[in-house]
């Protein structure tokens, strides 16, 4: 699939543009696929189900290679589709269009893509463990950062440490919150490596999840899915799966880490305008003391606001993967992003849940886990405090 940017008027970014048309027919691609196939199927699993199980999302997945929805932001050289980040951007809006969308878009149908940071990876260490991922001959692979130790700076609070024993690392240490590691192969995990603080002392390593002396435990959350935290007691990691030099680690993940910011504020805007959505037909039909719910105020002024919110934060996602896409420096615009984004849905939401009354807490609607889905989301990809002072910083520079 072809990306460009956006056609733009010379007054951008309050000007008016328009998608390109092979990012719209992507949009309207994956709108279908999420009616026609996967909603369907999500209609048949348990309200608080953490993913499908392998007979349906094998089948589903089969589907969205056919139509082309596969290793999406795989770039080209790599044999992926090769998306910008505005047309990962459009596809994590519409994937996160069902009750499992927050942790589980599309139902995990669009798979095919490693850890961004395999794309630095030697050609051994690619095709041993980044290609069955692409072909579809394995599922996927986690990412350890953070650690009990603090998750809002990792760079700095890393403390699971590896040392160099002739040809192997001898790693020690916890991570937490860890997503998909029950279930991945391996993963890459960020380890100290020099000294404590110092974000250069960061190496990146391959880990499988089998590997000996490595164990993981399932945190109990809000959500209905549940992270991991890893321990690692003496656990034994050749040189050969080091990616990059020593030390690097932290370089190798920062432009990931940035534009994932731009791509974790999409999903929760897809989620909370499928919520609006539940919630004006709702209006429309619900009566209380003689007059339907859509004629009064102070409904009328929370579906308003609402509206009014989701395309502004939708437009700020938009702008920042634009900007991405040309090279640009986002690091500012995906704080921004983050926080508008992440923010702005969970308060839709709940508005959501208060015109709905009393069902919208039931478990037959999607609200309530919407609800907790995205106040993890406030937390996910560094607090809204963290990107608050990240934005400040740069400001007051």
């Amino acid at each position: 699939m072809r990306q460009s940017a956006p056609a733009m008027t010379e007054d951008y970014p309050t000007g008016a543009w328009e998608l390109p048309d092979e990012l719209r027919m992507l949009r309207e691609t994956v709108a279908r696929f999420m009616v026609d196939e996967v909603r369907p199927l999500e209609d048949s699993l348990p309200h608080d189900s953490a993913g499908a199980p392998a007979e349906i999302l094998g089948p589903l997945q089969d589907k969205a290679r056919s139509i082309g929805l596969w290793a999406l932001q795989t770039p080209r050289a790599f044999g992926g589709a090769g998306l910008g980040v505005l047309g990962q951007v459009l596809v994590a809006e519409e994937a996160a269009k069902c009750r499992m969308g927050a942790y589980f878009p599309a139902l995990g149908a669009f798979g095919g893509n490693p850890p961004s940071v395999m794309f630095q990876a030697g050609p051994e260490q690619f095709e041993r463990y980044a290609r069955p991922i692409i072909d579809g001959r394995m599922g996927r692979a986690f990412t350890a950062i953070s650690e009990p130790s603090g998750g809002s700076d990792p760079a700095r609070a890393i403390r699971c440490r590896a040392e160099l024993r002739g040809d192997h690392y001898i790693v020690n240490g916890t991570k937490m919150w860890t997503t998909h590691a029950g279930t991945a192969d391996w993963g890459v995990v960020y380890v100290r490596t020099g000294e404590q603080g110092k974000r250069g002392g960061i190496t990146c390593l391959i880990v499988e999840a089998n590997a000996p002396g490595l164990t993981k435990k399932p945190i109990g959350v809000l959500t209905s899915y549940s992270p991991y935290e890893l321990h690692f007691d003496n656990v034994s990691i050749p040189v050969s799966n080091r990616i990059g030099a020593e030390g690097e680690g932290f370089s190798l993940a920062d432009d990931f880490l940035v534009k994932a910011r731009i791509l974790y504020g999409a999903g929760p805007i897809g989620i909370a305008q499928m919520a609006l959505g539940l919630a004006i037909d709702w209006a429309k039909q619900r009566e209380t003391f003689g007059a339907k719910l859509a004629d009064r105020q102070a409904i009328q002024w929370k579906i308003a606001n609402s509206e009014i919110e989701l395309r502004a934060a939708r437009l700020l996602i938009y702008q920042a993967a634009w900007k991405a896409d040309l090279g640009q420096d986002v690091r500012v615009d995906a704080s921004i992003c983050k926080v508008y984004s992440t923010e702005t849905a969970f308060r839709v939401v709940d508005r959501c849940v208060q015109i709905l009354g009393g069902l919208g807490l039931a478990k037959e609607m999607p609200l309530e886990r919407w609800f907790r889905d995205l106040r993890v989301k406030l937390l996910g990809e560094g607090a809204s405090e963290i990107q608050r002072m990240v934005i400040a910083r740069q400001l007051l520079r």
